[in-house]
């Protein structure tokens, strides 16, 4: 009996002994087909590339940001369809005055009629002074300047500039994406033959933010149409702009220098802008590294970039070979 006893122990000894687990399944490896294989490749290669594209996209590297907003602008244009053939505001062409007598000088007397006295001469009046002046409307340039965000935005962001400066609201980037989507409402095939921004658009969208009465003069000469912006800034307060680059960008010029005042001397000579360029601070290809806002431009810079106005895409008969200004005609303030 104590025997059977021990044995029943025992084997209850040797159960308890064994490790309880769950049964173990055994997996067969699925094998890829080679077609499988290449298009799982070929679809991460896809997406790290769009990754990339991407980045360089934002970053703006090797000019992928720039192109890739140049096609958008392409495709936006075909959508669009040709600018409209559509009255807009007229290019006034400026004939130079001529060169009047330095004020102050005395007249001279007419003859005295026969059997009358002589007339004698009243008063010489005080000359004025032929003096060199140096007008700049601004005293802080950067606070008002605007670089653009687009190769070619120049004119959205020349109008924040202007705008700024007459106390229309201060420049920002939201403001400058803003105006551009707008330039189907002043676009005309008159005022740009590849459509979006010319100078009659500019005025235009001028007046709608508030600086009304600006108005495109055409001059014969360069010295006629520094001449022309720099009376229009002494007198209204405002800025003037210049389409430098044959016509292909804007710069806002707040003020000058000249060897007398162009406002009381037909004939004053003047001598350089103070200019601000959208471009800044990128390098053209063609023109050079443009300056930061407010530099004075010397005749010799004026010369290089302040040229006659000559489009590749067509003919402008009011504008072809002139100076090109938008002028302000209303006192500030």
């Amino acid at each position: 009996m104590n025997q059977d006893r021990a044995a029943r122990e025992r084997m209850r000894l040797e159960r308890a002994r064994i490790e309880r687990g769950y049964p173990r399944l055994r997996f067969e490896p699925r094998r890829r087909s080679r077609a499988a294989t290449v298009a799982a490749v070929v679809l991460a290669l896809g997406l790290l590339a769009g990754a990339l594209a991407a980045g360089a996209v934002a970053t703006n590297t090797l000019g992928a940001g720039e192109l890739f907003e140049r096609a958008i602008a392409k495709i936006e244009r075909f959508i669009a369809g040709p600018p409209p053939d559509r009255a807009t505001l007229p290019t006034v062409t400026v004939t130079p005055k001529p060169a009047s007598p330095s004020p102050g000088s005395t007249p001279s007397l007419p003859p005295p009629a026969s059997g009358q006295p002589p007339a004698s001469a009243g008063p010489t009046p005080t000359p004025i002074p032929r003096v060199k002046v140096d007008v700049d409307i601004l005293t802080d340039h950067e606070a008002v300047f605007a670089h653009e965000l687009r190769d070619d935005w120049c004119v959205p962001a020349g109008i924040e500039m202007v705008l700024a400066i007459t106390g229309n609201g201060a420049p920002t980037d939201a403001r400058q994406r803003e105006i551009a989507s707008r330039v189907r409402e002043w676009e005309s095939l008159a005022d740009s033959r590849n459509g979006e921004w010319g100078p009659a658009a500019m005025a235009l969208a001028l007046a709608e933010y508030g600086a009304k009465g600006y108005e495109i003069h055409a001059y014969e000469t360069r010295q006629d149409a520094l001449r022309g912006a720099s009376k229009s800034i002494t007198t209204t307060n405002s800025p003037a702009v210049l389409f430098a680059w044959r016509g292909a960008h804007t710069w806002v010029m707040s003020g000058y220098r000249a060897n007398a005042d162009p406002v009381v001397f037909d004939d004053a000579v003047i001598t350089g802008a103070y200019i601000l360029d959208p471009w800044y601070p990128w390098t053209s290809s063609i023109w050079g590294k443009s300056d930061s806002p407010g530099t004075f431009q010397n005749t010799a810079e004026m010369n290089r970039n302040f040229l006659e106005w000559k489009r590749p895409e067509g003919k402008y008969p009011d504008r072809d070979g002139k100076y090109i200004v938008l002028i302000p005609t209303i006192p500030l303030g």
